[in-house]
């Protein structure tokens, strides 16, 4: 299944960015009146905004496809032929339950066949799929697909460990637990010895 397409967007592509600021600008002042707040106070009557801001340009950029980092692919002329990790990749997320951040790393690795990828797209991939409301296991998933897509090539392993704030900061108020997803393709998905050698090497 293609979690790309299957991810629960409705889709609100007759709205551009400005649209959609003034439009959250609008509902989440009336949020905070709602919630007794005073908009005209000097500290707070530009909150409105500023929230929208966040939401479109910077904390659920990834919900607009045009933000999708281009890829960019080198051809693998020194025949590396073995596992290319990047780890510790900053997580920093929305759990989609409470819109309250999951804030953790990311690690990958892949094994290169006729082409590399630039070691700041895959970051750039992770922050993308990450800029939305989310739970941990499709984003995990999420970046498996979309890296092999882009390098045309299974042979790719994905870590997350990841706290989330909805445990945290609510509900049991548990701030020491974390959560830990993996997803694996290709060779690594088939050989459990190379997938306890990517675990051991991220975990150094």
């Amino acid at each position: 299944m293609d979690l790309e397409v299957s991810k629960p967007l409705q889709g609100n592509d007759d709205l551009n960015d400005e649209q959609k600021i003034k439009k959250i600008q609008h509902l989440f002042g009336e949020i905070m009146t709602t919630l007794g707040l005073d908009l005209t106070d000097d500290s707070l009557k530009d909150t409105p905004l500023r929230v929208a801001k966040m939401y479109v340009k910077e904390s659920f950029s990834g919900l607009n496809a045009q933000n999708k980092p281009a890829i960019s692919l080198f051809k693998n002329s020194y025949n590396y032929n073995q596992m290319l990790i990047e780890k510790d990749i900053t997580l920093y997320s929305h759990c989609e339950h409470h819109f309250v951040p999951i804030i953790g790393k990311v690690s990958v690795a892949y094994i290169p066949k006729d082409s590399v990828i630039g070691l700041s797209k895959i970051n750039r991939l992770v922050q993308y799929y990450a800029r939305r409301p989310q739970v941990q296991e499709r984003l995990t998933v999420q970046i498996l697909e979309g890296l092999q897509k882009a390098l045309k090539n299974k042979d790719v392993a994905v870590w997350i460990q990841a706290d989330h704030l909805c445990v945290a900061s609510r509900g049991i108020g548990d701030t020491n637990s974390k959560t830990t997803t993996e997803q694996y393709g290709g060779q690594f998905l088939e050989n459990s010895e190379l997938q306890k050698k990517f675990l051991n090497l991220i975990n150094q």
